[in-house]
């Protein structure tokens, strides 16, 4: 089994910065792709920036500019640096590994941007 564990989520005012954490432990295997998704209310669970495995990176594009994905493969950590914050992505983020063993994904953290 593999277990993801999110980090630093919190309320930001608009503008803001957050950086979000998620530790893989466990039985990692080969890491296809990890990464980050998100769900507002009301809406359905979406992409925000994935890393795979050879270094390819995918971003939504109403985030391109502003968040980063990065991953410390040593650690089995992937980050997202979210920059310019704005109300509308404010949702759950959830962290997602893919690999060999399987899909696995965090319990999610609260990302709320205020006015």
């Amino acid at each position: 089994q593999v277990q993801l564990v999110e980090s630093g989520g919190g309320l930001v005012q608009a503008g803001g910065s957050l950086r979000l954490s998620c530790a893989a432990s466990g039985r990692i295997s080969s890491i296809v792709v990890m990464g980050w998704y998100r769900q507002a209310p009301g809406k359905q669970r979406e992409l925000v920036a994935t890393t795979s495995g050879s270094g390819r990176i995918n971003y939504v594009d109403s985030i391109k500019g502003r968040f980063t994905i990065s991953r410390d493969s040593a650690k089995n950590t992937v980050y997202l640096q979210m920059n310019s914050l704005k109300i509308e992505d404010t949702a759950v983020y959830y962290c997602r590994l893919i690999g060999a063993s399987g899909d696995y994904w965090g319990q999610g953290t609260q990302v709320t941007v205020s006015s």
